[in-house]
């Protein structure tokens, strides 16, 4: 098939999938799976139209591989409205690293004790098969936003969380196959595969993360004329929620009115940011 002819069934695939969204809602199988049935019935099982060779094209497939992870849990990310000091992150933090490297042991027994693999590559299956699928994962998350439910909340968090914490398991697992540098006696690994890459992840992550989050404050307050407060527009109400003045000072009377969270229509915030 030409470039013309894939880009017109890619593009005919993905809109009819976005206009059949209420009814493949309804079934019970998630989009990851019926983009895997697809691909089956496009490929040497089927109708013979994709021949893949992995060995051929690895490179491709690992840059699409890189990206594909990197936007499912962006995706998965942004339906995770818990802040980050909130006592519902011990959960997920517990399923995705404690749990995850009891899961990559008993995967590593097996495969060294019943599959008969060297230790390197029963590492390695471990830390592929551990972590749980992000974009399953989240599927499972009806609410999105500050108060979802307790299930679907633990359920996407650790799956947005293991594949980072599973890094360490995979590079221990080449390193030990002699793919990897590991250092004399794992310092490498311990220290930048393990404590860096997980440590240093969070931390340049909830730093760009909340950093992000005061510029986006930051805008809507200047937007608003200097009126002073951080608000959070809900389109379908037409509602704004007042998180609290941004500058007490200049408005004293909005002091005590906004001292906590609290809603008041659109045309009325409009009309006391003018007289103030």
């Amino acid at each position: 098939m030409t470039f013309a002819g894939w880009s017109l069934f890619i593009g005919v695939l993905l809109l009819s999938l976005v206009l059949l969204g209420t009814w493949l809602g309804r079934l019970p199988l998630s989009s990851a799976m019926l983009y895997l049935f697809l691909g089956w019935g496009l490929g040497p099982d089927g109708l013979n139209l994709l021949m893949p060779d992995p060995s051929r094209y690895a490179a491709l497939l690992e840059g699409a591989s890189e990206a594909a992870l990197l936007i499912s849990l962006f995706a998965v990310g942004l339906q995770l409205g818990v802040p980050l000091r909130d006592r519902r992150w011990w959960l997920p933090l517990r399923l995705a690293f404690l749990s995850m490297a009891l899961m990559v042991a008993l995967v590593t027994a097996v495969g060294v004790w019943l599959l008969g693999l060297p230790l390197g590559a029963a590492v390695l299956l471990g830390g592929i098969l551990a972590p749980t699928d992000p974009v399953l994962a989240s599927g499972v998350q009806a609410e999105p936003g500050d108060s979802p439910d307790r299930l679907g909340f633990s359920l996407a968090g650790e799956g947005g969380l293991n594949d980072g914490a599973a890094f360490p398991f995979v590079m221990l697992g080449l390193g030990l196959l002699g793919l990897h540098d590991t250092g004399p006696g794992l310092w490498r690994w311990w220290g930048l595969d393990l404590l860096w890459s997980m440590l240093g992840g969070l931390a340049i992550g909830a730093a760009l993360g909340a950093l992000i989050g005061r510029l986006v404050v930051l805008v809507m307050v200047t937007s608003l004329g200097g009126c002073g407060f951080s608000v959070s527009v809900t389109l379908s109400g037409g509602d704004c929620t007042l998180i609290g003045p941004a500058r007490p000072a200049a408005v004293p009377s909005a002091r005590a009115m906004f001292s906590t969270p609290s809603t008041m229509p659109a045309p009325a915030l409009r009309s006391f940011c003018v007289s103030t």
